[in-house]
């Protein structure tokens, strides 16, 4: 049987308790904490593409498009600087600087004179999402232990895009009743206000609860994935060479291509068929309310079943109510078509956060979570330039079919992509199942790092996390 090594930062390993019941308190401030963020990105959804039109009179979609390339490109950098720092430095003065940056975000929006201050809110509204969603991320896998890793994942998610959709469609119904701005930005105000307070105030450090993970892991049958590895190590690694780590990162980057179409193109076809302000703000709301809530399902779904079936029928899921918007043309149409994409979001976004908690080790995991979100987030700025160049020299439908083309493509990656989490009837590592100590097999799948760890008995040790 291997014994925690004792450490010698302030915390012993032993002293820290891993799992959901057992850092429940704190588990639950990260999950509202990153409602605020999902909140914050929540109050544009609706209203920025309106103002891009109706305020700034912007008639090229590449031109009204720019906020979104400059928010995810700043984001997608952001989030790469935000796992090094957080490895660095710790989890919470990343979080808090997040915030900090936010609070200018909704006041330039409210004030902005032309649509060059709409894109630097969006570049500070970028750092701020990397900062502080890619933080919340990697808090809730520290302190979530690895059993239970894809409910966290969905927790986190669905908090943050259940709010995302609450606020669209508050916004919608602000700016319908009274006007596009100053009104629906209000809320924004009182999101930075209140993450950065809980921030400060309330979130506590986890960056040794990883330090304590990785004391009880055992060393990886794959000699590469040690946890020496330098940051240009660990970028190649999941960028590129690890095929579950590369494939998950470029998943991820299709799905937010397809992310930014929901966003910068579909409510200005909504609007050239007729619908109104208050219309298209609740479709706006419908896509992330389903892919919020249902994440909360299929982050539990994914430690039963297994990752890989779930994102590659979560892709598939996408391709196709991609398509039914193109073709739609009436209200009922595109309801159902965005609770479709809503639900294919679902089950693949989280499942590629518990791929890549599944692989990296605990001692380079922010950092190999910042790789992915870069990769992912990237997929904004390529989806708002692809979609805003074909929407212009081929008109609205054909940027669609484009991006639901490229998602359907976006399979070959997903099969690519090994198993990374033991299934249900292999047992969980270090959990009781029908009365034993279960352990994943010794083998690899498909070229898999899989962990080798000791034989035990049955009853032989007490499993290390508690949830």
């Amino acid at each position: 049987m291997t014994r925690p090594v004792p450490a010698t930062t302030p915390a012993a390993p032993g002293a820290i308790r891993l799992g959901l019941r057992a850092n429940l308190a704190q588990f639950t401030l990260l999950v509202a904490v990153n409602a605020l963020v999902g909140g914050m990105l929540g109050q544009e959804r609706t209203v920025l593409p309106l103002l891009a039109d109706q305020t700034f009179h912007l008639s090229a979609y590449t031109a009204a498009l720019t906020y979104i390339v400059a928010f995810g490109a700043t984001k997608a950098v952001t989030n790469f600087f935000a796992g090094t720092w957080s490895d660095r430095y710790g989890r919470k003065p990343v979080l808090v600087a997040g915030w900090l940056i936010a609070q200018p975000v909704p006041l330039l929006l409210i004030w902005a004179p032309s649509w060059g201050w709409v894109v630097f809110a969006n570049v500070l509204l970028g750092v701020n999402q990397g900062l502080t969603w890619s933080t919340t991320v990697i808090m809730k896998i520290d302190l979530a232990g690895p059993a239970r890793r894809g409910l966290a994942m969905g927790l986190n998610e669905a908090a943050g895009y259940g709010a995302l959709a609450a606020t669209a469609m508050a916004t919608g119904a602000i700016a319908a009743h009274w006007s596009l701005r100053p009104q629906p930005f209000f809320l924004g105000i009182a999101y930075a206000a209140l993450g950065l307070g809980l921030s400060v105030l309330a979130a506590k450090e986890t960056r040794e609860h990883a330090r304590a993970e990785a004391t009880r892991r055992p060393a990886p049958a794959n000699p590469d994935h040690h946890g020496e590895l330098t940051t240009g190590q660990i970028a190649r690694l999941t960028s590129l060479q690890d095929k579950s780590l590369s494939s998950a990162s470029w998943a991820g980057m299709v799905n937010n291509l397809n992310d930014a179409l929901a966003w910068g193109i579909f409510p200005l076809l909504y609007v050239a068929h007729g619908l109104s302000i208050a219309q298209v703000g609740l479709l706006a709301a419908l896509y992330p309310a389903v892919w919020g809530l249902g994440q909360i399902l299929t982050g539990w779904w994914s430690d039963r079943i297994g990752r890989k079936h779930l994102i590659t029928a979560g892709m598939l899921l996408q391709a196709a109510a991609i398509g039914l918007v193109a073709v739609g043309a009436t209200f009922p149409v595109w309801a159902v078509a965005q609770v479709l994409l809503g639900a294919g979001t679902a089950m693949v976004y989280p499942t590629l956060l518990a791929v890549v908690g599944d692989v990296a080790h605990p001692a380079w995991r922010a950092r190999a979570v910042g790789v992915y979100r870069l990769w992912r987030d990237g997929g904004f700025a390529v989806g708002a330039v692809l979609a805003g160049v074909l929407a212009d020299a081929f008109g609205l439908t054909a940027a669609i079919w484009a991006v639901a083309a490229l998602t359907a493509a976006g399979l070959v990656v997903a099969v690519r992509m090994y198993e990374t989490h033991t299934r249900p009837n292999a047992g969980q590592p270090g959990e009781r199942t029908a009365g034993r100590t279960t352990l994943p097999p010794a083998r690899s799948r498909r070229g898999a790092p899989i962990l080798a760890r000791p034989r035990q008995t049955p009853g032989s040790v007490r499993p290390p996390h508690g949830g």
